[in-house]
């Protein structure tokens, strides 16, 4: 099995192992539920530079969130679920992209 075979399954298993325990956490939850349970993680605060211009701390937090998941048709809590894994994909996007570049 190749490097970047291993690499590739990984990073969909732990963006996938996120993502499903932020759900767990998130789905069906009220807002400040869904608050407390993303409360100082990556995804928190990537969702914060999304938020509405003119807010600031949660109410950023929230409203970048919601217009995350607005995207796919969802909410805030799929824009927590989305804010939550996409750190650990990027992460493993850049890792198999560094080992295809320097594999034969």
């Amino acid at each position: 099995m190749s490097t970047k075979t291993i690499i590739g399954t990984g990073s969909t298993l732990a963006t996938a192992g996120v993502a499903g325990a932020t759900a767990s956490s998130v789905v069906g939850a009220s807002g400040a539920g869904i608050m407390s349970a993303t409360a100082g993680t990556t995804g928190a605060a990537l969702a914060s530079t999304m938020g509405a211009a003119g807010l600031s701390g949660g109410a950023a937090t929230a409203s970048g969130m919601a217009a995350i998941g607005s995207v796919v048709g969802g909410g805030m809590a799929t824009g927590a679920i989305i804010t939550a894994a996409a750190p650990v994909a990027v992460i493993g996007a850049i890792t198999y992209g560094i080992f295809s570049f320097f594999d034969d």
